[in-house]
């Protein structure tokens, strides 16, 4: 019971890593489109352990920043992947800053 007990208090202090994944352009991009992108991420994340935060997009480049939580850079993309197909550019691990 003890190891249990330990593994449960480790999980609950590792802190996932943090990523910034950029989408350099995305063709078309609307407002209801990318919230609509960001609503399909939510539904499948779960069954790759990875949590999407927040978003952000500018429609006049078809820029998006996707700020994600995620054991590694695969499972956030997983989760692109089958969620609507838009992979992104570039992902790098941030940490997060006052």
């Amino acid at each position: 019971m003890l190891l249990a007990d330990t593994q449960l208090d480790r999980q609950e202090t590792e802190v996932m890593p943090l990523y910034l994944d950029t989408h350099n352009k995305v063709p078309g991009l609307t407002a209801e489109a990318v919230t609509q992108a960001h609503a399909a991420d939510l539904a499948h994340q779960g069954k790759h352990g990875v949590s999407y935060v927040r978003y952000w997009y500018d429609e006049a480049t078809g820029k998006v920043f996707c700020l994600v939580e995620a054991p590694n850079p695969e499972a956030a993309i997983a989760v692109h992947r089958e969620a609507h197909g838009l992979l992104a550019d570039s992902i790098v691990e941030v940490t997060e800053g006052a």
